[in-house]
């Protein structure tokens, strides 16, 4: 007898379509088991034999996948003159798990921080508060979500019916990790030899360009984008995208006390991490600072 492969829905609100990019960026071998494992029923980009409408008439849902803020605004859709949080609660009703993908549906993100538009937010502020959810909503921040992300999430699931959450929500497996940790730069960061331009390869850019890797939640350093790099590897600093104050202004800027940064890195006491910095930077490291010279000059 065949087995049920578990449905999968995507609802889209209020979205730039990056976590959809993203997941068609996944590690071919991964995606490829993801549609054997599961059955995609529907994403507005990705399928075309069945429509909103159809999803809305549903009976269940294994998962369901959002992508986007939420709005009150009725004419988003053309085939419903409900609003979008009408038709994200209609059909959160009926599923067994509801992931957010990425920080616009997490909490918002950039539509509900940048846009004139009041109403919008994330899943777990458009889901009516007495609705009786069948497992917690689960949080995946980030602008966009690590493709490994989704499927991870999906496959852990499937597996075990439940998955450990953080206090946001998210996957402890998943953001238990600080972006800062596997980064390529670490010897630098200790003993703050900083790069003073974007693209360099060689030199820290917490310090002056930004970097908010020793406090940002996530694995980037350790699972890397399509298999091969990541922000700091590239010479950009990370800009925090998987934490609730994302986005942030001046976000290539580190502001700083006295010289050194305001904030100090996720666990360290910030009295602790100012005295360590201010002994750290007296020092001259040759073998590092060389390296950084050679590569400005080259």
């Amino acid at each position: 007898m065949r087995k049920h492969k578990p449905t999968v829905v995507w609802f889209q609100a209020v979205t730039c379509n990056g976590n959809t990019h993203s997941l068609l960026c996944s590690n071919s071998n991964r995606l490829e088991l993801f549609l054997n494992s599961f059955e995609l029923l529907y994403h507005p980009s990705l399928t075309v034999d069945i429509n909103l409408e159809d999803i809305l008439n549903l009976d269940s849902i294994d998962y369901l996948l959002i992508e986007g803020a939420l709005t009150d605004n009725t004419n988003f859709f053309q085939i419903s003159n409900e609003s979008v949080k009408k038709n994200l609660n209609n059909l959160a009703s009926k599923s067994k798990f509801i992931v957010a993908v990425g920080s616009c549906a997490s909490y918002g993100g950039i539509h509900a921080q940048f846009e004139l538009n009041d109403d919008l937010c994330g899943v777990s502020d458009a889901i009516t508060p007495n609705m009786k959810l069948h497992h917690p909503i689960i949080n995946l921040t980030g602008c966009p979500v690590h493709p490994e992300w989704i499927l991870q999430t999906l496959f852990t699931l499937k597996k075990d019916g439940k998955i450990m959450l953080d206090d946001e929500h998210r996957p402890i497996e998943i953001y238990c990790h600080l972006a800062h940790h596997g980064c390529t730069r670490n010897d630098y960061f200790e003993w703050k030899v900083e790069a003073d331009s974007f693209g360099l390869k060689e030199g820290c850019l917490f310090y002056d360009l930004g970097c908010r890797g020793p406090m940002t939640h996530s694995n980037c350093n350790r699972v890397l984008w399509n298999d091969v790099n990541t922000k700091t590897r590239a010479g950009m600093p990370c800009i925090g995208c998987t934490e609730f104050d994302f986005p942030r202004e001046n976000m290539l800027e580190t502001k700083k006390h006295i010289g050194i940064p305001f904030e100090a890195p996720v666990g360290v006491q910030k009295r602790a991490y100012l005295s360590l910095a201010g002994v750290a930077k007296t020092f001259k490291i040759e073998r590092l600072n060389k390296k950084l010279i050679e590569y400005e000059d080259s």
